[in-house]
């Protein structure tokens, strides 16, 4: 197995965005790209990763394989890439490892051993929202943070008018109702009005590695797990956060 990307920092961000909810994966090499599809330690939230085989300027495999990585190891290691250096990833069978090369006006090795990790097949939650945005990640980022000021936990909702982000506590209360006129809220579609609870701290995490400008589609319905996905180059980030359910 060798891979290589032109842009080792793009390998990095994809990695980070998955190192932030779970230390160990599963990746798998396939034909097709890579995948990892895992949830994290409290079984709250899930990440779906795809990063497609035209992403790498060389894509050798002769079987699908499947490799144990603690992401935060591996993550410091992408931590020491620099601009425009090149990442070459090659499967060290033998010594169960995986060597990770940096290559710029200088060729820096890595060995990083594999771990073994067994994990199930995880199904995809299956859920019909009711509503839908796309915003820039600014846009979301901001209202998150507002909201930090007041309480650990977020309420996020979609009307047929506006998109908003509250949150409330013995400190008070904050609201940021974002409507169409904002340029940054680039398309909202509410087939009925919806909102749910969310741990803040995830929700942050979970937008990262995304850029200012990036685009964010945010899938919402009442009392049932949020989803978010963006693109981090060619890799694609899906996440699922379950709700806190109010008891009444």
């Amino acid at each position: 197995m060798k891979l290589v990307l032109d842009d080792a920092t793009q390998f990095k961000k994809a990695i980070d965005a998955i190192s932030v909810l779970i230390d160990e994966a599963e990746v798998i090499v396939s034909k097709d790209g890579l995948k990892v599809k895992a949830t994290d330690p409290s079984q709250i939230s899930m990440i779906d990763f795809k990063m497609p085989k035209s992403a790498f300027s060389e894509y050798t495999i002769e079987n699908e394989t499947k490799l144990g990585i603690d992401l935060n190891y591996l993550s410091q290691v992408l931590n020491r890439s620099k601009a425009k250096e090149k990442l070459i990833l090659e499967l060290q069978e033998k010594e169960s490892r995986l060597k990770v090369q940096l290559k710029g006006n200088s060729v820096r090795t890595f060995s990083v051993p594999l771990i073994d990790i067994s994990s199930a097949d995880l199904p995809t939650p299956k859920v019909e929202f009711d509503a839908v945005i796309k915003a820039k990640a600014n846009l979301i980022r901001d209202g998150l943070k507002d909201s930090s000021l007041v309480s650990t936990h977020v309420t996020l909702g979609i009307t047929s008018k506006n998109f908003f982000i509250k949150a409330s506590s013995s400190k008070g209360e904050t609201v940021n109702e974002i409507t169409k006129e904002d340029k940054d809220l680039k398309e909202l579609n509410a087939k009925k009005e919806c909102y749910a609870m969310f741990p803040l701290d995830y929700l942050q995490d979970m937008l990262k590695a995304t850029e200012a400008d990036t685009i964010v589609e945010l899938s919402l319905k009442s009392n049932a797990p949020v989803k978010i996905n963006y693109l981090v180059g060619k890799a694609e980030l899906e996440y699922f956060l379950a709700p806190r359910i109010e008891s009444s």
